[in-house]
């Protein structure tokens, strides 16, 4: 048995040897037809989140009360962490206090300012007391014996009385003019001293309603930092204490301390191990946080992506609704789909230089081989995505191995007359085993399938 079986082989190896010496070697070649190919695109993938949220502490405290631990699932609104923070309080306090002097009142002297100056007029005594010595003068005149000179005198008496009451009326209507001057005078002096108390009044008006909307505002925000005491969830999801990539990005910070010269190093590597608040990035009752410290991650998994890296000579086949299948290292045997949701325009460069683009799935269910239902994966598993890219139904096709590359060309090698004939072609959907032809070759045609790259034209297939 053992001889036979070492027989067979030698006598094959002798007679492949015999007939290679003395024919031709037939190049093997297979039949155009018509069939259905789909083209795949492959990318590697990572799962991701409908939303993700990190909730981080307000203000500077304590945790006075956690209400969630790892992995519980939590309702929108849910209370999930309270934190004491008198600091905050104060700052509450001293800003409403700051809001009460900003709304008081700045008053300018009440009343508008108003000067008068008594009216300008000779007193009347003095004008009792010239009537009377006129009186007095005519009186003595009248007691002159002798008519001419009496009648002489009391006619000077009166020429000098009309002539007095004649100045008397020039010095009271000078005296009416200065007067009116200066009321006039005093008047525009009051509307200048009110209008810039008007002006001055406005302008401090104005500083205080910009202090109010500022007081106010500080108001605001303090209210909101201290109802942000009491941590809620923003979003229905899971529950994880602390920042959700808090592994992820102490790895990152610490490649970039080691790019760092000696003398650095040393000083951010303690930095980054030792974050400010709280030691060792714990969660608990009673532990110390600093503002901006994360406290709990929401992450809403009710909708699950795909995020996959799309090389730049397969991202333009790729469209919103491509139909994809996804498989996971973690889930063996099982395979999921998918649909694309978006295409990305920013390119990401790889490590050997190409370029990709990320493309932006929903991730369906999933099942094994045997049709029993698979588990929903976790955010951040990573996953290869075979994206169906093109179909074609009834497509001249030929085996893939039949397509040689010359140039910018793409060829087939037909055989026509038993002889070798070279066919320029045109491709269409590239599957991994058939590739469509849409020009160059005929169903029912036969071409080259192994060994094209060696065929010359007219060379002998028979």
């Amino acid at each position: 048995m053992t001889s036979r079986r070492g027989i067979v082989p030698l006598l094959a190896v002798l007679l492949a040897a015999g007939c290679s010496s003395s024919e031709p070697r037939k190049a093997p070649v297979a039949v155009v037809t018509r069939t259905t190919v789909s083209e795949v695109v492959e990318a590697p993938a990572t799962v991701g989140a409908r939303a993700t949220a990190t909730l981080t502490a307000p203000a500077s405290g304590t945790v006075a009360r956690l209400y969630v631990q790892d992995g519980d699932t939590v309702k929108k609104g849910q209370i999930l962490a309270r934190i004491s923070s008198p600091q905050a309080r104060q700052q509450l306090s001293a800003a409403r206090k700051a809001d009460r002097q900003a709304a008081r009142p700045v008053s300018f002297g009440g009343a508008p300012v108003s000067v008068r100056l008594p009216r300008l007029r000779l007193p009347s005594s003095l004008d009792a007391h010239v009537d009377r010595s006129f009186a007095k003068a005519r009186k003595a005149a009248r007691s002159i014996d002798d008519r001419a000179a009496r009648a002489r005198l009391l006619a000077a008496i009166d020429a000098a009385d009309k002539h007095r009451r004649a100045q008397r009326r020039a010095l009271g209507e000078v005296l009416d003019g200065l007067t009116r001057s200066l009321d006039q005078t005093l008047s525009q002096v009051s509307g200048q001293v009110n209008a810039g108390m008007s002006g001055l009044s406005a302008s401090m008006a104005s500083l205080r309603v910009a202090s109010r909307s500022q007081t106010r505002a500080a108001v605001r925000a303090a209210e909101q930092t201290v109802d942000a005491l009491v941590v809620r969830a923003p979003f229905g999801g899971v529950v994880t204490l602390g920042g959700a990539s808090s592994a992820s990005g102490a790895a990152g910070l610490g490649a970039l301390v080691s790019q760092l010269p000696a003398g650095l190093a040393g000083q951010a590597g303690a930095a980054a191990a030792a974050p400010a608040g709280r030691s060792g990035g714990t969660i608990a009752t009673g532990v110390p946080v600093a503002a901006g410290d994360p406290l709990v991650t929401v992450t809403d998994v009710s909708v699950l992506t795909l995020s996959a890296d799309v090389d730049e000579t397969d991202v333009l086949l790729v469209r919103r609704g491509t139909p994809a299948e996804v498989e996971f290292d973690a889930v063996t045997g099982a395979t999921y789909t998918a649909t694309v949701t978006g295409v990305g325009v920013t390119p990401k460069e790889g490590a050997t230089g190409g370029v990709s683009y990320p493309v932006r799935l929903r991730l369906g269910r999933g099942a094994y081989d045997d049709g029993g239902a698979a588990p929903a994966p976790k955010p951040g598993m990573s996953a290869v995505v075979r994206l169906a890219v093109r179909r074609s139904e009834n497509a001249t096709a030929v085996p893939a191995s039949a397509i040689v590359t010359s140039g910018r060309e793409t060829i087939v090698w037909a055989v026509r007359g038993g002889k070798a004939e070279r066919r320029v072609v045109r491709l269409g959907a590239q599957g991994d085993a058939v590739v469509e032809i849409l020009s160059g070759v005929s169903p029912g045609e036969q071409v080259v399938v192994r060994g094209a790259d060696a065929i010359r034209p007219g060379q002998s297939l028979s």
